[in-house]
Formats: structure tokens, C-alpha cells, sequence
């Protein structure tokens, strides 16, 4: 039997590459080493910067404490019995040790492997986030947890490229897994370019020639990857590019959700839009969340026929499931502020308001609604009383 050479391994795995984990950071690692086993005294710095990929903590971006303190109570449940020391002492708030409760009592335990496609209480608070930011109705058996948005781009791609001849759109500046995962599939890269003039937006003509002459190149153009936010140009899609990409029946400063606009077409023009097929995915990497090395991720499939989504089960299947931790830890991220807020208001209180969040709010600000056409002025005033002990507690 012959020993594996460079020269007899999977060609397509050799042809791969992968820009930000390649040359420059395996050097870069070289050197961090040498520094901090004192050897660098020859470097002209004292330093290295991993301004390579995003990876926020290794940066000094400190985790948030919610997240933190919930998952040490999922890895250590036996803390769970000395509630007041936790309080008193250590500085846990009750809403992380509820969190905690209810996220044990819904998965078991975090060293078990979960159901394949995720654990199901996970998958339906999954659900309801995407129902409350784009307004439309979420099934939890679309719905996929993942090992970050890499894993469901790799099960994906997987399920998608039948042969090399299969064409997948990818934007230009790429993030480097699109390209790496194709060749290692042999299959093909249709690009497309981003218009840096528009900050980075898409141009509809542009899209359209790279298809069109994918198809006369005889490349069968199967779908196309529009990464929002931009990764690495950071820049967000504003609803008219979305709407162009669907307007082309290609397959496809504020956020917005494309399967936000694809509802909203399909309401605008009953029938037209029904077959678009749209794979929508999110991770604990990015945002304020930067939870990269915990690995949580899901995707939310739009559209594919029945079938389809079964070999997409087993596939999934195959890797038995995500980090049950990140699974966690993707159900704490989903869940906003304000909902928190009204809910330990109705519980505290018995008065029912509405969350900011389902009405639309600038980013970082916190809202809830309610009428003034309950009788009296009492209620209002345990409002007053409620709000105070809140802040007081979560000071």
C-alpha cells in the first residue's frame, strides 16, 4: 500500500484554497509562538495582530456575561443548588439561571448528542425570532442547526453540486469558503463582481452576464450566494438590490432579511415567485455575539421541494449534530431584550404590552407598546414600581 504523498491525495482538496487561514496566518502563528516562548527578539515587533478573520475575542473583545454565565450552568448543572451563592456572591442574575433551567430541561444535557437537525425547543425559538424580524410565519422543520454558518454552507454546496458542470454565482470580494468548498466538490464558481462604487451593492446587469454566460460557457447554473452583510466588505443590502435579485428569476446602511422580500413579492405578485428556492443562513460568529470557537449556526430552507430536504436531513444526519453548547448558545442570541423585558413586566405585574422588536426599532434602542385604554391610572403606576426593581436587579 503506498504511502499518501502530495502528489496522490484528492486533487481537488490540494486545489483548494483558503486565503484567510492560509500562508500569511500559519506564519503569523509562527511567529506568536516565538514571542511567547521569548524568542522573538529579532521580530521588530513585540506583538502579533490577527487582523486576518473574525474572530473577535482573540482580539480582546470581552464575551458577554449573559451568554458566558448561562453556558457555565449548562457545562456544570450542579451549581444550579447553590442558587444564593450564585446571586449573592458570584453575580449571576435570575434571568440567566432561568435560562439555564429551561435550555437543561430542554436538552438534557449538553454532553448528548441532540436530535440531528437540532434540538427541537432550540429549533421552534429559532423560529419565532425569524417570525418577530421579518413578519412572516417560520416552520422549525425548515429550520437547521448548525456548527456555525459553515457547516450548513458545506451541507448545502453538498447537496446542490451534481457534477462539475454545476454552476454556483458567488460575489466578488468572496469570503474564501465558497471558492474552497466548489473545487473540493469540482465544482464550478460563477463570478459575479460587487460594485464598490455602490459600497459594495450588487449590479443586476453584472449578475446577469456572469449567468448568462455561465449557460453559453454550458455551466448549469444552479443557484446564487448573496452574503448580507457583506463578508469582508461589511456593507448591508438595501432592499431595492433584493428585490432586483428576485425581479431576475436568477434563483434567487439597513438590514434586510431576503426572505423578508421574497414574502413581499410573493404577497405583490401572487404566483410569480412560488418556486424560488431560498437557503437563509445565520451564526453566533458575527455581531456582538462573536462566539466563533463555540461553533452554533442554523439555516432555514424557503421553497425545496420535500424530497430534496430529506437528502438534506440524511446528509446532515450522517454528521450525527451540531455542538450541543452552540446549539445553546444560537437560542440565547435569538431571543431579544425588550420580549425579556415585557415578560418579567406580565409576570410581575400582570399587564400584557408588546415588544419594540415586533414592530421595527432602530438597532440598539429598546421599545414596548401599549395602549392607554385600560381603565384607571393604577396599572401605570406599577409600571413605574416594576421598571425601577428591574433596573435595580440588573444594574
Amino acid at each position: 500500500m503506498p504511502r499518501l504523498t502530495v502528489d496522490n491525495i484528492n486533487p481537488h482538496v490540494r486545489a483548494a484554497k483558503y486565503a484567510v487561514r492560509g500562508e500569511l496566518a500559519v506564519k503569523s502563528e509562527q511567529f506568536r509562538a516565538a514571542l511567547n516562548k521569548g524568542e522573538g527578539g529579532s521580530l521588530p515587533f513585540d506583538q502579533v495582530i490577527s487582523a486576518n478573520i473574525g474572530n473577535p475575542q482573540q482580539l480582546d473583545q470581552k464575551p458577554i456575561t449573559f451568554f458566558r454565565q448561562v453556558t457555565s450552568l449548562l457545562e456544570n448543572p450542579q451549581l444550579l443548588e447553590k442558587e444564593d451563592v450564585l446571586i449573592n456572591h458570584l453575580g449571576y442574575k435570575t434571568d440567566v439561571i432561568e435560562r439555564a433551567k429551561w435550555l437543561l430541561k430542554s436538552v438534557g444535557s449538553v454532553g448528548a448528542y441532540s436530535a440531528s437537525a437540532g434540538v427541537p425547543a432550540i429549533k421552534e425559538s429559532v423560529a419565532k425570532f425569524l417570525e418577530e424580524r421579518d413578519g412572516f410565519p417560520a416552520n422549525p422543520a425548515n429550520i437547521y442547526l448548525s456548527a456555525g454558518a459553515s457547516s450548513g454552507v458545506n451541507t448545502l454546496l453538498h447537496t446542490i453540486c451534481a457534477a462539475p458542470n454545476t454552476g454556483i454565482l458567488i460575489p466578488i470580494p468572496q469570503y474564501p469558503l465558497y471558492t474552497a468548498t466548489l473545487s473540493v466538490l469540482d465544482a464550478t464558481c460563477v463570478p459575479y463582481y460587487l460594485d464598490e462604487a455602490k459600497n459594495w451593492g450588487t449590479d443586476l446587469n453584472t449578475i446577469r452576464s456572469a449567468y448568462e454566460k455561465a449557460k453559453a460557457d454550458g455551466i448549469d447554473v444552479r443557484c446564487i450566494v448573496i452574503i448580507n452583510p457583506g463578508n469582508p466588505t461589511g456593507a448591508s443590502l438595501p432592499e431595492e438590490d433584493i428585490r432586483a435579485v428576485y425581479q431576475t428569476n436568477v434563483f434567487v446602511g439597513k438590514f434586510h432579511s431576503f426572505k423578508q422580500v421574497l414574502r413581499k413579492l410573493q404577497q405583490e405578485n401572487p404566483g410569480k415567485h412560488d418556486g424560488v428556492e431560498l437557503a437563509s443562513l445565520h451564526s453566533i460568529s458575527k455581531g456582538m455575539v462573536g462566539e466563533c470557537g463555540h461553533r452554533g449556526g442554523y439555516f432555514e430552507l424557503v421553497g425545496f421541494d420535500p424530497e430534496v430536504e430529506a437528502n438534506i436531513y440524511k446528509f446532515v444526519s450522517i454528521m450525527l449534530c451540531a455542538p450541543v453548547i452552540g446549539q445553546c448558545l444560537v437560542e440565547v442570541m435569538g431571543r431579544t431584550p425588550d420580549e425579556f423585558y415585557c415578560m418579567r413586566l406580565l409576570e410581575a405585574t400582570g399587564i400584557c404590552v408588546v415588544p419594540g422588536s415586533g414592530f421595527g426599532q432602530k438597532e440598539g434602542s429598546l421599545h414596548f407598546r401599549t395602549t392607554f385604554l385600560a381603565p384607571g391610572t393604577e396599572w401605570t403606576g406599577r409600571i413605574v414600581k416594576f421598571h425601577k426593581e428591574f433596573m435595580e436587579q440588573y444594574r
